[in-house]
């Protein structure tokens, strides 16, 4: 009696605690909606290909399933033992082996042929309008614009979701404040941009380990492979913004590796293009001027929080077995050209990625934030942004 009332009361709590979180959790705009079956809703003609598919797929299946049980159980039925049925004894049947093997044959082909328009279509990734090359990190996506409208922007796409609110180091505040976002753990600091109704080809590699981009509303997915070069294409043919993510399991933080893009109007897509031109130029510092250690220190803490932290963690103590600590470290600690050449060109088989694409004086500053930060006290406490420049053309 006391273990079904146990059982019971926690069958109610789950209930409730269940019912709660479902009221609390609202649809995610440009992704996942609450209780949602099927897949995303397309947006491209490759993905409504992909849906036609899909269902064609499912009724196929569904009739082939009620087709063989429906066989199966009328034999069970009309051909039991207390029926007083006894066995045939033959040993082969021409027939059946030649029924067995020529429907599914005509079935296979049937489904080939209604997929091969779409399968080739997904492949054909000429004449682009725009290209743009999609690398992956762990755990980041970097975007180069290549060729059309932006080119020459590049940016890095970071989860935006605070930490706190993933580790619960403010529990329950951060929980309250989970449950209040509908794009936990869907949200980044810099989108991918383009137009809409224009054909993006994304070309995809990757840094470190495989990594996968992946957009369903969009009908894409495509791995990002260290050493080699794949790509995709897709026409958005609405406004909005579609989310996506890491489809392949590439480490610790997969989980935390989002993809964004913001499909705009044409108009749009050019104001935003010769605003983040704006935007790069005034980042651009003169690498010949001389800063002060606070004041680099103060830059390289927010480009630290942007780009490391996920690695080595906001102490700098790292993930043991995983992820070099930073505080003590004889790199940070260590001479200046060592530390900038490994942020420079990255290590080979590690997860130390290259961050060439920051600026002279971003990477300058995070340095010399690494040199003082968490009780560090390097010899050569501050690098200038002239010696990273220096270094880019050895």
């Amino acid at each position: 009696m006391i273990l079904k009332k146990l059982a019971h009361w926690a069958t109610a709590a789950l209930v409730s605690g269940a019912s709660g979180l479902a009221m609390a959790v609202s649809d995610m705009p440009g992704g996942p909606r609450v209780n949602q079956l099927n897949i995303a809703d397309p947006v491209t003609a490759i993905a409504r290909g992909q849906h036609w598919i899909h269902n064609v797929l499912l009724w196929v299946c569904l009739v082939i399933f009620v087709a063989v049980f429906a066989v199966m159980f009328y034999s069970i039925f009309a051909h039991r033992k207390s029926k007083g049925a006894k066995s045939a004894d033959f040993h082969e049947s021409t027939s059946v082996e030649i029924a067995w093997t020529v429907v599914p044959f005509i079935i296979v082909v049937a489904l080939g042929v209604i997929a091969t328009g779409d399968v080739v279509a997904q492949k054909d990734t000429s004449n682009a309008d725009l290209t743009v090359k999609a690398t992956g990190y762990q755990w980041k996506w970097g975007y180069d614009y290549l060729k059309g409208e932006g080119e020459g922007i590049s940016l890095l796409s970071t989860l935006a979701t605070p930490r706190e609110q993933i580790e619960d180091k403010n529990y329950p505040d951060a929980r309250a404040k989970r449950e209040a976002n509908p794009t936990y753990l869907m949200e980044v600091d810099n989108p991918l941009v383009v137009p809409v109704g224009k054909k993006v080809r994304v070309i995809t590699t990757a840094n470190d380990v495989i990594h996968a981009w992946m957009v369903p509303a969009f009908g894409v997915k495509q791995d990002a492979i260290p050493g080699f070069v794949r790509d995709t294409w897709f026409r958005a043919e609405k406004v909005g913004t579609y989310r996506g993510q890491c489809a392949e399991l590439c480490g610790k933080d997969h989980a935390f590796m989002p993809i964004v893009v913001e499909v705009k109007s044409e108009e749009d897509y050019r104001k935003w293009v010769e605003a983040k031109k704006k935007e790069i130029l005034a980042r651009q510092d003169d690498p010949n001027k001389e800063w002060q250690v606070a004041d680099l220190q103060a830059r390289g803490e927010k480009v630290y929080a942007a780009n490391c932290v996920a690695c080595h963690q906001a102490t700098g103590k790292g993930v043991p077995g995983a992820f070099p600590a930073l505080e003590g470290s004889k790199v940070v600690l260590g001479p200046q050209d060592s530390q900038i050449e490994l942020l420079l060109k990255g290590k080979a088989g590690t997860a130390m990625a290259s961050f060439k694409q920051l600026s002279d004086t971003e990477l300058a500053a995070v340095m010399t934030y690494t040199r003082n930060a968490w009780g560090n006290k390097a010899e050569d406490n501050i690098i200038q942004p002239k010696e990273v420049l220096a270094a880019r053309g050895k």
